[in-house]
């Protein structure tokens, strides 16, 4: 087994982590696909406001692969299709039937899964609709049907603030996890890793004859693209395929119930939220439904994902296709307070030492308030002291800005994990995650 110590990175210390209880939340009346969260992909929808829909059927398909559908998460009829700024698709809503119809698809059993042939297999999770949750590096794009992958990561946990942990979403699934890794053994002919957080010892202990990596560490710690860094062999390794271990759940259940899955473990948490804790929630879930009745009074953020990697939304959005966690934080509209300039930051959260939340033990609460206006960097070396994958984000940055292709490559920008520390520790307020993360996007799209 390898274990991966990330001695960069960082650890948020702030407060609103979810306990370990579960529920499982009333169904909802309405749905939706986010199709605007989706990166990359270019809808070409296959539906229209009114139509009626099975649990399963297609709601649009990806321009670029249209082999590559995406289903309805719900049986009923297609009450809205909303769009954005340019025509873009944000979310397609359904309003569910009381007893939904839903699509049959071809069910696969542990033995069939022994002998099938790997292009039937691909075209039974392309045809089921959740090729997509499989990722490829370096981009983060989904993998083309038709590449053979240098290897498969499966990420069991993460350190990434307030996600869903193993031990809950995990429970009496052990069985259809190890269903999911053998699908994944076919499609990846052999070249699965598996890794855990080396502190997990229940995880460890109940997969231990399928582990293959631990982690430790800071957060991103967990990162597939940081366990490609911290352990390849070989450049072809930057190519790995990658899933989350929840997702690899809804994967098998597809494959052995031959039913489009319509729930997963969510997390509600940060410190606007009452109570934060796990929930058992439908896929595509309006947030309004996780939120009502558990939000404290205040101005509230509502962040769609990770804290750091999430989307800013709404009450009035939905839970999209990733997003496995809804967390609630103070707007925190204030310029700031008075004499600030003076006062010791006890309670402060902050990666810089001038501040005493330094030596605050305890965890602290996070507003979105930026505490300053942007400014020139000023080369403090922040963000090269987290990089998880020990690029220059700053000199990156300005080989970006200077369209210098070819040195923001030297610097390592394939690299980025796109963990979001090199913006949170920035005390010039520059958007580096925006820049490199846009960056990378464009040369992918111009390789295309």
């Amino acid at each position: 087994m390898i274990a991966i110590r990330l001695k960069k990175g960082y650890s948020l210390k702030i407060a609103g982590a979810p306990s370990a209880a579960l529920d499982v939340l009333p169904a909802p009346s309405r749905v939706a696909s986010v199709p605007s969260q989706l990166p990359f992909v270019k809808p070409r929808l296959k539906v229209k406001e009114g139509d009626a829909l099975a649990l399963g059927a297609v709601l649009f398909e990806d321009k670029r692969n249209p082999e590559v559908k995406f289903l309805s998460p719900g049986g009923g009829r297609v009450a809205a299709v909303n769009f954005g700024e340019r025509r873009v698709i944000r979310e397609i809503v359904i309003d569910l039937d009381s007893e939904e119809d839903h699509v049959a698809f071809e069910t696969i059993s542990a033995a069939d899964l022994k002998r099938i042939e790997r292009d039937r297999l691909v075209a039974l999770l392309l045809k089921g609709g959740l090729w997509p949750l499989l990722r490829s590096l370096p981009f983060r794009d989904m993998p083309r049907p038709d590449e053979l992958p240098p290897a498969v990561y499966v990420q069991v946990g993460s350190t990434e603030p307030f996600q869903p942990q193993p031990a809950v979403y995990l429970q009496g699934n052990e069985a259809r996890l190890r269903f999911g890794l053998a699908v994944l053994d076919r499609l990846a002919e052999g070249r699965v890793f598996v890794a855990a957080a080396a502190t997990d010892t229940e995880i460890l202990k109940t997969f231990a004859d399928v582990l293959t990596h631990t982690y430790a560490g800071n957060y991103p710690a967990h990162d597939p693209g940081v366990l490609v860094y911290q352990s390849r062999t070989e450049p072809t390794a930057n190519r790995s395929w990658y899933i989350d271990a929840q997702d690899l759940l809804l994967m098998a259940e597809l494959l052995q119930t031959g039913r489009y899955p319509t729930a997963r473990t969510v997390v509600l948490a940060g410190s606007q939220a009452e109570s934060p804790q796990h929930f058992r929630a439908r896929l595509g879930i309006p947030l309004a439904d996780l939120a009502a009745g558990r939000t404290r009074a205040g101005d509230t953020r509502f962040v769609n994902g990770g804290i750091l990697t999430g989307h800013a939304t709404t009450a009035e959005g939905y839970l999209g296709f990733f997003e496995k966690a809804l967390h609630l934080l103070p707007e925190g509209h204030e310029s700031g307070a008075f004499l600030g300039f003076v006062r010791p930051g006890f309670k402060r959260p902050s990666y810089s030492r001038t501040f005493l939340s330094a030596v605050n033990p305890a965890d602290l609460t996070m507003d979105c308030n930026r505490n300053g206006g942007l400014r020139a960097c000023i080369a403090c070396n922040y963000c090269p002291a987290v990089c998880p994958v020990e690029i220059l984000p700053q000199l990156t940055y300005k080989s970006i800005l200077a369209e210098e292709v070819e040195e923001y490559l030297a610097h390592g920008l394939l690299d980025c994990v796109e963990c979001g520390l090199c913006s949170y520790v920035c005390p010039s307020k520059i958007e580096l995650l925006e820049t490199l993360k846009g960056a990378k996007a464009s040369y992918y799209r111009d390789q295309g």
